[in-house]
């Protein structure tokens, strides 16, 4: 059995890392082609280029790239093409992975699956529809997705987030990391500034600003930021200047960085995190957390125009709550963010329940979402 994975972000590296793993089990003869990350890469791939290409968010913000991308996109379709496989899975990275499948379907019948429904109930629902020309399957990952992609014309299977599956922090690791950084028994506050270049180029002075403010009132408290390999060197520019002596946390090897991380999480008291799935990690580990992302202001304006939903943090759409504070598009000042942050410290239990409730609802104590999603694969790819 041939399979092509095709990931363009970190999350997406997590989520190929795990289906390939659960491939494996069920299939163990398998060959994987494509693009992703170290994680991809420790199952057995070799990346056609670097996954970080592809690491581009926001409207204004891929229109410099365009024609590279572009170029990306014909190359990694012809791939696909000359080498035939069973089956292409796409993850997330919808402008580039969709481009991808129409111009292997425009030439092929090759089937093709999609991990990680687009998310047609917070804007653009009619994306569903566009999407179902050239996808046949959908792997979504939370369980309120399934219904919108089956009545586009897809199957679609809930498959679990992996969040629920990962390993939680040792005691070990914990001590050893605050010894390792000389951290002592100070509270920590995460910083997550998020895994794209451009996304640390435009939150890092705002959140630094915010901390300075927050950390006037919590001089306790010891800033810790764990980072991706290849964003370290600007996070540790961009916040060399931040209070708190901040702690950057990366190392180039996969298994220390994820054992750094999950000790960072598990002894934080605090996070300040960028939009995304870091939510989702974090109620995982029940850190309480204050969200902020700062857009450019014309694809803020058109993401504002197109909104369904009156929240971006999947802990209060999962959840059904409202109980994680945000500080988006205009709202994302020091001033807000430093407020929420004390707001949350002084009252932390008031997320609890939401994040146990989040973790129940996307698969927490069930079979692991990598091997889950790969059984849906085999399973719609034998039954078609």
């Amino acid at each position: 059995m041939r399979v092509f994975v095709l990931a363009g972000e970190p999350s997406g590296d997590r989520l190929g890392g795990a289906l390939m793993a659960g491939l494996r089990e069920l299939q163990p003869e398998v060959q994987f082609d494509g693009i992703g990350g170290p994680l991809m890469e420790a199952q057995g791939l070799s990346s056609q280029f670097p996954m970080q290409e592809l690491s581009v968010m926001g409207l204004t913000e891929v229109l410099p790239k365009y024609f590279h991308l572009k170029r990306r996109i014909a190359e990694t379709a012809q791939a696909i093409l000359d080498l035939r496989p069973d089956v292409v899975i796409t993850i997330d990275s919808p402008d580039f992975s969709l481009r991808v499948a129409k111009l292997v379907k425009e030439a092929s019948d090759i089937r093709t699956v999609h991990y990680v429904a687009p998310s047609v109930w917070a804007w653009r629902p009619k994306r569903a529809d566009k999407m179902a020309k050239v996808i046949d399957h959908v792997l979504a990952l939370l369980p309120f997705e399934p219904p919108y992609m089956e009545r586009a014309g897809m199957e679609c299977d809930f498959v679990g987030h992996p969040v629920v599956g990962e390993p939680k922090a040792t005691e070990v690791e914990i001590v050893q990391l605050r010894a390792e950084h000389d951290m002592g028994d100070a509270p920590v506050l995460l910083a997550l500034p998020g895994s794209r270049r451009s996304e640390v180029e435009r939150l890092s002075d705002v959140f630094g600003a915010a901390l300075q403010d927050f950390l006037i009132k919590h001089p306790d408290m010891r800033v810790v930021i764990p980072t991706a390999p290849h964003v370290a060197d600007l996070v540790r520019e961009k916040t060399a200047s931040w209070p708190g002596n901040p702690v950057v946390l990366a190392h180039e090897d996969a298994e220390t960085a994820a054992s750094h991380k999950r000790a960072a999480f598990a002894t934080a008291e605090l996070a300040l995190a960028a939009s995304g799935t870091v939510s989702l990690e974090l109620a995982a580990s029940e850190t309480p957390m204050v969200i902020a992302y700062k857009f450019s202001w014309l694809t803020y304006k058109i993401m504002e125009s197109m909104a369904l939903i009156d929240t971006a943090t999947l802990v209060n759409l999962v959840s059904e709550t409202r109980v994680i504070p945000e500080c988006l598009g205009p709202a994302c000042l020091p001033g807000n963010i430093a407020q929420a942050l004390s707001d949350v410290r002084a009252n932390p239990e008031a997320q609890a329940d939401a994040m146990r409730v989040t973790m129940e609802r996307l698969g927490q104590g069930g079979e692991a979402p990598g091997l889950r999603a790969a059984r849906a694969v085999l399973s719609r790819l034998t039954a078609g």
